[in-house]
């Protein structure tokens, strides 16, 4: 499409959108006029697009219970009829513009409507006061955001003279030019034909020549480094560059702040930005990287390096039909289907999976559309919903029964109920049991999601009216899942165990992320093993109960050994200090042995109380993360103020007047159909980039809710 300067973007007509699902799969789709005719749409769509949903006004809530049964009720609404709550899970700024530069580099057309959406979304997202992009949505222009999102307006349609791309134009140049983007983004443009590869440090396939034992080898890293890694190091070894186009050639003269041909590329590999640079390359990196590019010269034509692309490509197949082409997330999904296109062509089952499969991650919004962090946090977001729910007695009330059903049904067909095929030779650890994310198609196992959806399947499965359908057979096969997923520290990481050593860190390559060479242990991890394996034990006392037993005792001894001295434990999948307390209290708790009069609950239990506001809420910045010590938000946010409730009713905090002053700031803000609003983003990922969890400000209200009554009486206010 081509959008003039001198026209006002206007979205498409918000009421031809559907939300489709299929086994777990969420897709948007823009209808015709007479298929919108004839599909009206649900409130699920209306209220994700912003549009008066037919919920209707409930009774004002006079108690906790009546609160949560109110925000249940709005929330029941959104259900669908797979049983799982659709969601978005955007906010990172640097996924879209890797779909429109594959498509633009491929040919292929986008569907119907996701032009307009994506300008709409991308015009939506700059910054009014520059006119510029962040890492995320909640983040300061960067030269990584401005110039990649820069991109993708001009790629999609948008004229240089159109005001939005004056004013993101001017804030690049104030930032110094695209010469001072991150590798990633160095990465996009180089494929795209706008910037030298020269100008980029060497990303080589040769690593995966390597013998596994070496501790650099790239299948000892972080999954999602590893996979990322993957067609980088085959598209770089080939140097695999879009021809140029009267566009591109546009695009080469806005994007730097001199002539194209005038710029030194060789001088640009170490150039990032003040503005984007989180993890500095270290001295060893410098060295190493020195040293690669002298290699280069070498191996770029040489047979060593036609085995290395061969060896690479291999990685990229496994990974998609590991994944069913959807791979383990956008990134590298974007860079698996442009590896395909240059090794097999856009007529392979290869690419053509890929582009069915896209639509897998993009979400509609009010704002337009975006690509989220994954495709979607189906799983995730469903067990902990049922968890809230069954806790504080609602599931028990007959109006909720049948949406208990589906939310059961749905954790059954979401279980993987196999190996990946290439799961040795792919690096991939077992899948059999576990529970993703997302979807069962997506694949991966997370050490959490599996825990998580045991302990949603245990809790349902107790209720008086519900058949069981999740057998004994595959509950071991989830606990065996997590079993084999502790570490030496006796904590659990995300995906996989730790593989590689700490050091590794030192050549983190990325800039704008930190630790993401290996998996690391985490306590919200931790804890959420510790209580599906607790809830296990408890109904199924004989099973594998020794190696239970030493399981639990070592991640508890693991959470209190990385506890922080002022009481707090950091939260490296969510904002922060708040979101990772509650879940180390919780694990705490459901051993029955740390109260708040044991010296490191009473410690974390007071550093939470110290944060209350005086409207009884709490509120903490995305930039805790980053800084690594609690920064106050300007707002007291509902999702946080549930989290600590949790936490201090977990840790059975005797401050019951402190508590009963955070329920009722949530009471204060929920709608007289029973919802809650958007407040600040919600969560995080390696330290400094922030992401959506729009589903968490249900969730966790009426859990905390719930969890009130649960506590101090069905009557308490």
């Amino acid at each position: 499409m081509h959008v003039p300067s001198n026209t006002t973007h206007e979205p498409t007509d918000r009421s031809h959108w559907r939300l489709r699902v299929d086994e777990g799969r969420q897709r948007w789709y823009l209808l015709g006029e007479e298929e919108h005719k004839a599909d009206p749409q649900t409130d699920i769509e209306k209220y994700w697009l912003g549009l008066p949903t037919e919920a209707p006004h409930l009774p004002k809530a006079k108690t906790a219970l009546e609160s949560a049964r109110n925000g249940f009720e709005f929330f029941k609404r959104l259900q669908n009829e797979e049983g799982f709550w659709s969601g978005e899970y955007g906010g990172p700024m640097f996924l879209l513009p890797g779909l429109v530069i594959t498509y633009y580099i491929t040919g292929l057309k986008l569907p119907d409507g996701w032009s307009t959406e994506m300008i709409q979304y991308l015009l939506n997202r700059a910054h009014k006061a520059d006119g510029g992009w962040g890492l995320h949505i909640e983040g300061h222009s960067t030269v990584f955001g401005t110039a990649l999102n820069y991109i993708a307006l001009r790629l999609l349609g948008v004229d240089a003279d159109h005001p939005a791309a004056i004013k993101a134009r001017a804030c690049l140049h104030k930032l110094g030019g695209a010469t001072g983007s991150p590798s990633w983004g160095k990465f996009w443009m180089a494929a795209l034909g706008v910037y030298d590869w020269e100008g980029m440090n060497p990303v080589p396939p040769e690593l995966w020549l390597l013998p596994h034992f070496l501790p650099i080898h790239p299948g000892r890293y972080w999954c999602h480094t590893r996979n990322v890694y993957i067609p980088m190091s085959y598209i770089y070894g080939r140097r695999a560059t879009a021809p140029l186009t009267p566009l591109t050639r546009q695009l080469r003269e806005e994007l730097y702040t001199q002539p194209y041909d005038s710029i030194l590329w060789h001088a640009q590999r170490g150039n990032i930005c003040k503005a984007d640079l989180y993890y500095p390359h270290t001295s060893l990196l410098k060295f190493l990287n020195g040293g690669l590019v002298i290699a280069e010269k070498v191996t770029v034509n040489s047979r060593i390096r036609a085995m290395a692309l061969k060896a690479a490509y291999r990685q990229v197949k496994m990974e998609d039909e590991n994944t069913h082409y959807l791979d383990i997330g956008p990134v590298n999904k974007m860079m698996n289907m442009l590896s395909t296109y240059y090794e097999e062509g856009p007529d392979s089952y290869a690419f053509k999976m890929h582009a069915q499969n896209n639509i897998d991650f993009m979400w509609v919004s009010k704002d337009g559309m975006m690509m989220n962090g994954t495709n979607g946090s189906q799983l995730w977001d469903t067990a902990l919903l049922i968890q809230g729910v069954v806790e504080c007695g609602l599931a028990d009330e007959p109006q909720n029964h049948e949406a208990m059903r589906r939310g059961l049904k749905f954790l059954d067909d979401c279980q993987i109920k196999k190996n990946p095929p290439h799961m040795v030779e792919g690096y991939r650890d077992p899948t059999l049991g576990a529970w993703p994310f997302s979807n069962k198609f997506q694949g991966y196992t997370v050490s959490d999601c599996t825990s998580e959806g045991l302990k949603a399947v245990l809790l349902l499965q107790k209720l008086s009216y519900m058949d069981d359908r999740v057998s004994i057979e595959r509950m071991h096969q989830a606990v065996d899942i997590v079993l084999a997923m502790q570490n030496s520290s006796g904590g659990f990481a995300s995906y996989e165990s730790v593989r590689g050593p700490q050091w590794l860190e030192l050549i983190n390559p990325a800039e704008v992320f930190g630790n993401i060479m290996i998996e690391y242990c985490y306590p919200e991890c931790s804890t959420a093993c510790v209580l599906g394996l607790t809830y296990f034990r408890d109904q199924h006392p004989t099973y594998r109960r020794d190696e239970i037993d030493a399981t639990i005792e070592r991640a508890i001894t693991f959470i209190l050994s990385v506890q922080r001295p002022d009481g707090s434990w950091y939260g490296s999948w969510a904002i922060c200090f708040t979101y990772a307390t509650m879940f180390a209290l919780e694990s705490l708790s459901s051993v029955g042995q740390y109260y708040h009069n044991s010296a490191p609950v009473k410690a974390a239990c007071e550093f939470l109380l110290s944060k209350q506001r005086e409207d009884g809420g709490w509120g903490e910045s995305y930039k805790s993360c980053e800084e690594h010590r609690y920064v106050e938000h300007e707002q007291t946010q509902v999702v946080q103020t549930g989290w600590a409730l949790m936490a201090l009713m977990a840790a059975k905090c005797p401050d019951q007047k402190a508590i009963q002053r955070g329920v009722h700031m949530i009471m204060s803000r929920q709608q007289p159909n029973g919802e809650w609003l958007q407040e600040a983003i919600e969560g995080i990922f390696n330290h400094s980039c922030s992401i959506s969890y729009g589903n968490y400000k249900h969730i966790f209200t009426i859990w905390a809710l719930g969890r009130y009554a649960k506590t101090y009486g069905r009557d308490a206010i």
